[in-house]
């Protein structure tokens, strides 16, 4: 109920200076009297001095500055406005402790439209009922932590400050909470935090529509690898079956030629044995066309050697390429570990430490030779990981005398040894060990093989002064 104001009393008084006018006043002012919540003390000593002696009434003077009056306990949710109420309900309350209470309650909205139970919910707390009362309570036990918090702010502009440090860290819902019912916010205050809150939802709709987009996009391009590493799994899987099936043709063709050979030894036996000269013209005859059968057998002899040779490389290829292939295995799921970690980071963007480089955020890597082309590329992976990525193509453009002072600047350093010049690599070598500088050596050419060292090198795994190093180093001088 509307009442009416002392201070407008007080003037009222001065102007007709009697008791009875302070009754006629109070008794006709809109028909309702004074508000059972308006301060009755400023105009007390004015009604004394009216009751004692009659006396001109003269208003108390005014302070100049106004004193607020903070309240002594904290707000209610059913006694926010539905601006602060909307956001609480949405923000606050998870889509499962929202149908939960729904069902608690008997919500005439049906479970399954989150909307409506969001409407029905905020209706609901506008005034105090048993279900007002179960959030209240629930939100408070929810939010014990935040709100132990914010009890260190004691004035209106401290509880703003504390908001705004919440809000920019991400930790919104306990806050907010904690926020909109403290006991010393202003309505000025809560609406401030209602602002913020209002371009919060545009923000996060804007950035959830990008990532969905990114997301669809990523997905595609995962599809297309792994069919392509379908395709060349079945293709190595072929391969490997050929060449095993040469492997036993030549086993099975060494056996014959061992055969062979101990038939020749046991002829030669028989023919120191003969004696008689038919025996050894006939002999003769046999050991002529033994000579040839065995010319024969040695040029089918050469023939198994070269095949074994042939085998042996075969041998040699098969283990390149499991090498090979395990290489690819490890690169694709680096890659997939990395696509995967990039998508978390940019669903939760306020968590700096998404892709695990802590050790090289901010750091200056130098990538020594690689694909010119794919350069963009490298520096795209770089920049998601927060690196800062500068490049030197091995001498290719870049005069070799600029190394110096781009390791000694660097953090750290890569280098493709299958995309790098020999006196490029000798000499990156040689400064890395002069420099203590962390260098990892690598195989591929491909982003794949990039965004795996640098997870790699994240995790510290370097090839300087490490067996690996001169393995790699052997296979370059090859």
């Amino acid at each position: 109920m509307l009442g009416t104001h002392p201070l407008e009393l007080g003037a009222h008084l001065s102007e007709h200076h009697s008791f009875s006018a302070l009754l006629e006043y109070v008794t006709n002012t809109n028909g309702e009297g004074f508000a059972m919540n308006a301060p009755f003390l400023p105009i007390l000593p004015i009604v004394d001095s009216l009751l004692a002696d009659n006396q001109i009434l003269t208003p108390i003077p005014q302070s100049n500055t106004e004193t607020e009056l903070s309240p002594i306990k904290r707000s209610k949710i059913w006694e926010l406005k539905e601006a602060n109420r909307c956001p609480i309900v949405g923000t606050c309350l998870s889509k499962d402790e929202l149908i939960r209470f729904a069902r608690r309650f008997h919500f005439e909205a049906s479970i399954t439209d989150v909307f409506l139970l969001h409407v029905e919910a905020v209706n609901c707390v506008a005034t105090r009922n048993p279900a007002s009362e179960a959030i209240q309570k629930y939100l408070d036990s929810k939010y014990q932590t935040a709100l132990t918090r914010f009890e260190s702010a004691k004035t209106d502009a401290a509880v703003f400050d504390l908001w705004k440090k919440c809000f920019v860290q991400g930790e919104i819902a306990g806050a907010l909470w904690a926020a909109l019912t403290h006991k010393r916010i202003s309505d000025n205050t809560r609406g401030k935090i209602y602002a913020d809150m209002h371009m919060h939802s545009h923000h996060m709709g804007a950035n959830q529509a990008a990532d969905t987009r990114r997301l669809a996009q990523l997905e595609k391009e995962y599809a297309e690898l792994e069919t392509a590493m379908e395709l060349q799994k079945q293709h190595h899987s072929r391969i490997e079956a050929k060449l095993r099936m040469r492997f036993q043709e030549a086993l099975a063709e060494s056996e014959h030629l061992r055969q062979n050979q101990k038939e020749i030894v046991a002829l030669q036996a028989r023919l120191s044995a003969i004696e008689s000269g038919k025996t050894m013209t006939e002999m003769g005859q046999r050991l002529m066309k033994l000579s040839m059968e065995n010319e024969r057998l040695k040029s089918v002899a050469h023939q198994a050697n070269n095949l074994e040779q042939s085998l042996q490389d075969a041998h040699n290829q098969i283990v390149a390429l499991v090498d090979e292939c395990k290489v690819l295995i490890a690169e694709r799921d680096a890659l997939e570990r990395f696509l995967l970690s990039d998508s978390s980071c940019k669903d939760s963007c306020n968590h700096p430490n998404a892709h695990g480089t802590s050790q090289l955020k901010d750091c200056c890597v130098v990538c020594v030779g690689g694909r010119i082309a794919q350069l963009p590329q490298y520096r795209m992976l770089a920049e998601q990981m927060g690196i800062r990525l500068t490049h030197h193509d091995g001498g290719q453009q870049h005069a070799l005398s600029r190394l110096p002072e781009m390791i000694n600047s660097a953090d750290a350093v890569i280098c493709p040894t299958d995309c790098v010049s020999h006196a490029a690599y000798y000499q990156l070598k040689r400064l890395c060990k002069r420099h203590s500088k962390p260098c990892l050596l690598f195989k591929g050419k491909g982003v794949a093989s990039f965004a795996s060292a640098l997870i790699r090198l994240s995790l510290g795994q370097v090839s300087l002064n490490a067996d690996t190093c001169e393995l790699l180093a052997e296979g370059i001088s090859k």
